[in-house]
Formats: structure tokens, C-alpha cells, sequence
């Protein structure tokens, strides 16, 4: 796969970009500058040539008209086994609830928050011994496998959406 740029809400991950001589943009994100930012990230990834996306971290919520731009071509990493704990601080509430395993989705992103068709998961048990901050150090290393691989299997064209479901040719 060919990375041609690195689009941020944040500089956290800028020099990671720098490290692997990525280009990086930053569009800092606030309620009142949010679909002007989108308009320029759709300009930027329009002259790019952008054909998927992959959302790491990004933590923003996209817009259905930025969405409609990249129908099935936009991946995200949930940290959470969804269906279960979609949306923010997942590892929170799966701690309060006191789960016994956790685990991390990629799906297609669509319209409706961590609702897309779900390309790959996986999960790790965990006990009553473990903190927040356990969960979360588990759930790193899941998510990066779930999203590699459903990375993977979207540009091996090995991924069919029909409806709100995959089909996943292993």
C-alpha cells in the first residue's frame, strides 16, 4: 500500500510521519470549524487520489457528506467488541461492567457511529484483577492486529459488503 499522506486532528503522531517521510497535515478540530476542515481534508485527499481511508486515532466523528464521499473505503479501528461499547471511552464502561473479555472491531465506516459492516475482531480474556489502564494496554495490541489485518483483506479485495455485513474470502 502506498501512504501518500497523513491527515490529523492532532500533531501527536507528526513525527512518526516525519520518521517515515510521510507527508502530514493538521486540521484542528472545533465544532464551529468542522465541515470547513472536512472541505479542505476532501480537497486534500481528492488531489492525493486518495481511494481508501484509515482511521487511527483520528477521534472525530465524519461527517455523512464526508462519508458519502468514500462508501466502503474508509476503515476504522474500534477499541471494543462491537456491538458492544461503541462510542467513546470503551474500556471504561467495560471495566464498570466487568467484563471478562474485551476486544477491538475494524469495520467499514458509515452514517451511523461504529455501525458499519464489520471486516475483523478479536478479544483477549481479562479478569476482575485488571484496571482501566490494563484493559487498555491489552486492547492496544488486539487493535493494531485487527486493523492490520482488515487492512489486509481490503486491498486484497477479499471483502464483500451486502448490506450491513461483510463477506470475508479467507
Amino acid at each position: 500500500v502506498e501512504i501518500p499522506a497523513i491527515l490529523s486532528n492532532h500533531r501527536t503522531h507528526e513525527i512518526l510521519a516525519q520518521k517515515y517521510d510521510i507527508p502530514f497535515y493538521n486540521f484542528p478540530m472545533s465544532s464551529e470549524t468542522k465541515a470547513d476542515q472536512e472541505v479542505l481534508q476532501l480537497q486534500l485527499l481528492g488531489d492525493l487520489k486518495v481511494d481508501f481511508i484509515v482511521l487511527a486515532r483520528y477521534m472525530q466523528i465524519l461527517s455523512p457528506a464526508f462519508v458519502a464521499n468514500f462508501e466502503n473505503k474508509i476503515i476504522n479501528i474500534h477499541h471494543s467488541f462491537l456491538p458492544a461499547f461503541a462510542g467513546a471511552k470503551p474500556y471504561h464502561r467495560a471495566f464498570e461492567r466487568g467484563v471478562k473479555i474485551i476486544g477491538a472491531t475494524s469495520h467499514y465506516v458509515t452514517q451511523d457511529l461504529d455501525e458499519g459492516p464489520i471486516i475483523e475482531q478479536s478479544i483477549a480474556k481479562v479478569s476482575h484483577k485488571d484496571t482501566v489502564d490494563d484493559l487498555k494496554t491489552k486492547g492496544k495490541d488486539i487493535e493494531k492486529m485487527v486493523l492490520s489485518r482488515a487492512i489486509s483483506l481490503h486491498l486484497q479485495r477479499r471483502v464483500l459488503v451486502h448490506k450491513n455485513k461483510t463477506i470475508v474470502f479467507e
